[in-house]
């Protein structure tokens, strides 16, 4: 029995489309939603670092030497505080991680605008040059608002994420369904070892 492209597409678009809508559905009520969302970045960020912070401190035990060990300890110490804090006050969370947002993509913007013009005489660098514009604008407006921008912009960043990821998902799934209709009849070439 011979096993077709339209078999193999069949198993993956349409669990892969269930996936996406079920994406862009969440993707749009983070975008809704965007101060409980921020919340719960802050909150998944906490965890994150908490974690973090344990393993700083499973990894301390294989140090060798004082001075390595009581700084790993000193590493580990500040991530479990930093977590904690973003758990137990996930509000507060907000302010900075929006705040590093803004200044991340401050310096991205700064970055790619040096590099366009590092290499503006390439191919395709006019893309760059329109991405560093984008994100340093970003980056001020998030900043020039700060700290009223915290409410809403972690959570219609991950919103827009989430959404982008899940309509990318549903256009690859539908292509692929596409792919498997027009190879329908094609069998799948498989090596044979002599």
């Amino acid at each position: 029995m011979s096993t077709t492209v339209k078999d193999v597409a069949q198993l993956v678009y349409k669990p892969s489309i269930v996936l996406s809508i079920l994406l862009i559905v969440l993707g749009l009520l983070a975008i809704a939603l965007p101060l409980a969302t921020s919340l719960g970045v802050a909150i998944l960020v906490g965890w994150l670092i908490l974690f973090g912070g344990l393993v700083q401190i499973a990894h301390t035990f294989q140090s060798k030497g004082i001075g390595h060990v009581i700084w790993k300890l000193l590493v580990a110490a500040f991530y479990l505080f930093a977590g904690v804090f973003l758990i137990s006050h996930p509000a507060l969370g907000t302010f900075g991680l929006t705040l590093a947002l803004a200044i991340f993509f401050f310096a991205e913007g700064i970055t790619d605008l040096i590099s366009y013009f590092a290499t503006r005489r390439k191919g395709g660098s006019g893309w760059m040059l329109v991405d560093g514009v984008v994100t340093l604008a970003l980056g001020i407006v998030i900043w020039s608002g700060w700290p009223l921008s915290s409410f809403w912009v972690l959570g219609t960043v991950a919103g827009i994420s989430i959404l982008m990821t899940g309509i990318t998902r549903l256009m690859m799934a539908l292509a692929a369904r596409t792919l498997a209709r027009d190879e329908s009849a094609r069998p799948i070439q498989q090596d044979r070892a002599a």
